[in-house]
């Protein structure tokens, strides 16, 4: 059995499904691709990006937990060459858009005009993946999403912060009761 069976079995074993578990299959393969050049600008790029899909409320949100650097090493160690195009061809598209409906990049656009923005390419991605043949890789604006939310979520913030973390939880409880509201635990 080599790893990605084993992630898909003890996914199945937990009985759930797995945020961006397309990454973690892919990134089980040896040989990914060329890395890609991800500048600093890129970086913070990203990070606007995963703050306006898990903005700072309660807890601080994607950028606090630099989640921008977060789907660098992953588009770089776990996605195929042609996945990688995709995810930095979606970027410059993301930010022709902005362009296109404000005349401004998307870093200079206000939190509203990049919400709204990113609320149409959701609309957009979700029409394509209904209409997309297996081989055909995933629209970037999933792929931006699904890596927003492994990032965030899979970091100390996301865990301890946007869930309830017992560290070490003590004896096995099947029937915890839950009040409205309660986060779920990491």
């Amino acid at each position: 059995m080599d790893r990605r069976e084993a992630v898909k079995y003890i996914t199945l074993l937990l009985g759930g499904t797995l945020v961006g578990g397309s990454a973690y299959l892919t990134g089980c393969k040896s040989n990914t691709g060329k890395q890609m050049n991800f500048t600093e600008d890129d970086i913070a790029y990203l990070d606007e990006i995963a703050n306006t899909i898990l903005p700072d409320t309660a807890t601080p949100g994607a950028k606090a937990a630099m989640v921008g650097l977060f789907m660098t090493v992953m588009v770089n160690d776990c996605y195929e060459e042609k996945d990688q195009k995709i995810f930095h061809e979606g970027m410059v598209k993301l930010d022709d858009l902005s362009k296109k409906n404000y005349n401004l990049s998307f870093m200079k656009i206000n939190g509203q005009q990049r919400h709204d923005l990113l609320v149409q390419l959701d609309h957009e991605q979700k029409e394509y993946m209904k209409n997309k043949k297996e081989a055909e890789s995933s629209h970037y604006f999933r792929m931006l999403k699904e890596l927003t939310m492994l990032g965030y979520f899979t970091s100390e913030i996301g865990c301890t912060k946007a869930r309830r973390y017992i560290e070490t939880p003590g004896k096995y409880e099947g029937s915890i009761p839950y009040k409205k509201g309660d986060k779920a635990f990491a």
